[in-house]
């Protein structure tokens, strides 16, 4: 900080031409300067360090309410005379903390000030707070003899609060100072707006169901990705909601109006490509209808469209489209995948995992932790209960000598052969377990498992009544593996939810007792 006694230098302060202005030809520079500065219509404006005056007067004559504060009593008595009928007001007070209480600016004007305090960044953070919303901030500085303050480093101060800075070289116009001059002089208009919040594209992605089996599309000709396969899937758009967004997508690249009853949401998504921005992924879960079948719709960008089973999904395609059904088919809701600079954009089967699950908030008492079934052979319970488990979207999750568990969402379900294990087989008619119940998507769902059970053990119970062996209304299938064990494979419909649950794998199960079932 520089210390200038300015009740002293108040007497000669105006003999600089750029400080009286006293030459019309000066006069007329900084008028024009000053007009293309301020607001085209009539504004508050407030001028930081006033001196005698000389751009009050020319605001007020542009017909600006002027506010004019200088820390000098002799200064600021000086800039009273010379505004003297204009309706502005002069003050005296510290720039840095001008005395205008509550009041708001259009504009903040400091020609020669900022140089000279002693915590630029905090008066700066002060004066921003002086205007009003979209107001501007007019500094005029310079280097005079290696004293002052440059451009560069007066935009990083004013960085912090804005992104908007206008810059302007003023040492070329001579008529501003009266001469030629050869050292750096500057104005910077600064707006009142906060810098650049993070943003990030939103987008949306469609999980179509058939039965067990999902619809992809193969890219081509996009320019990111091509050839391997994504779902249904584009961003946002202004002014839509990421539901309004699907319907529309959906339409565009597979020729489907779906109806907003339709959509169910899977999945959050947080994901980043290789060296891509981040970007917030919807997934969304629709059933295939017969009625209307899902059609390559944009072939330019499509050059293959077709189903696919989600528990054997294929290897090429999207990494994060990849994580993203599988942590559908796991039963997560909220998901990170973030990939690092330079990996591949495709999944790598046994690559880095970058998938995380993201745990969401609920009460967790009273929830089923895991269910353990207690096996005479493992590999044989292993085979049958691996493969159905596999296929109701259950993950493998642990692995010991004597045991195996899949889990699913927050809960799993644990196979041991345990050296414990006492002889007998099960028998569930006996007290005790009878069985466990999982909910299935739809009939067609159902009917594949139950064509698929026998080769891996399972056999169909009550085949005489299949499949509605539960009762009227009550589509499922009653399965039974070599052991005794009983599942029971429940079409998720209104009928199938009425008969009671219990939460295994973060899906309710039905508690019914079938008597002989």
């Amino acid at each position: 900080m520089t210390t200038i006694d300015w009740d002293a230098a108040a007497g000669s302060f105006d003999e600089e031409p750029d400080h009286g202005l006293l030459d019309p030809a000066v006069r007329d520079a900084w008028a024009g300067r000053l007009e293309s500065w301020l607001p085209a219509t009539r504004g508050d404006v407030l001028d930081l360090g006033c001196g005698t005056g000389s751009l009050s007067l020319l605001a007020a004559g542009q017909g600006h309410r002027v506010t004019a504060v200088d820390r000098s009593p002799r200064m600021a008595d000086l800039a009273r005379a010379k505004l003297a009928g204009t309706g502005a007001e002069v003050l005296v007070g510290d720039a840095a903390r001008p005395p205008v209480g509550e009041r708001a600016f259009d504009v903040v004007v400091a020609r020669h000030v900022v140089w000279l305090l002693s915590d630029p960044a905090a008066a700066l953070e002060h004066w921003f707070g002086l205007l009003k919303p979209g107001g501007r901030l007019v500094l005029v500085e310079g280097v005079w003899g290696g004293t002052g303050l440059s451009a560069s480093e007066l935009t990083a101060l004013l960085s912090a609060h804005t992104e908007r800075i206008h810059h302007e070289d003023l040492a070329p116009d001579s008529r501003l100072w009266g001469r030629q001059v050869d050292d750096e002089r500057y104005a910077l208009v600064a707006r009142a707006m906060p810098p650049h919040r993070h943003t990030e594209v939103v987008d949306v992605h469609l999980i179509l169901r058939r039965g067990p089996d999902v619809l992809l599309a193969r890219r081509s000709n996009t320019g990111y990705a091509d050839g391997l396969l994504h779902m249904p899937s584009g961003h946002a758009e202004d002014g839509e909601d990421v539901r309004e967004a699907m319907i529309r997508e959906a339409a565009e690249e597979i020729g489907l109006d779906l109806d907003p009853d339709e959509l169910r949401v899977a999945l959050v998504m947080q994901h980043r490509g290789p060296g891509g921005g981040a970007r917030m992924g919807w997934f969304f879960v629709a059933e295939y209808d017969p009625e209307r079948p899902p059609r390559n719709a944009e072939p330019e960008k499509c050059s293959e469209l077709d189903w696919f089973p989600l528990a054997a999904l294929p290897d090429d395609m999207v990494a994060y489209c990849r994580a993203g059904l599988d942590g559908y088919r796991a039963g997560e809701h909220f998901m990170i995948h973030w990939h690092r600079d330079g990996e591949p954009i495709a999944y790598v089967p046994g690559g880095a995992r970058r998938a995380v699950t993201l745990p969401a908030a609920g009460e967790t008492t009273g929830r089923v932790h895991h269910i353990e079934l207690w096996v005479a052979n493992l590999a044989e319970a292993e085979r049958g209960w691996g493969w159905l488990l596999g296929r109701l979207g259950h993950v493998p999750y642990q692995h010991w000598a004597h045991g195996r568990s899949w889990r699913r969402g927050d809960a799993y379900v644990v196979l041991e052969q345990s050296p414990d294990l006492v002889a007998g087989g099960h028998d569930r008619r006996r007290p005790g377990l009878n069985h466990l119940a999982f909910h299935i998507a739809d009939g067609a769902a159902l009917d594949a498992l139950t064509a698929e059970a026998p080769a891996y053990g399972w056999r169909l119970l009550f085949p005489d009544r299949h499949p509605y062996a539960g009762g009227d209304g009550h589509r499922a299938a009653y399965l039974e593996d070599p052991a005794g064990y009983e599942v029971e494979l429940v079409v998720d419909s209104a009928a199938g939810r009425a008969s009671g649950a219990l939460s295994v794998m973060g899906r309710p199960v039905s508690t019914e007792v079938e008597g002989e079932t």
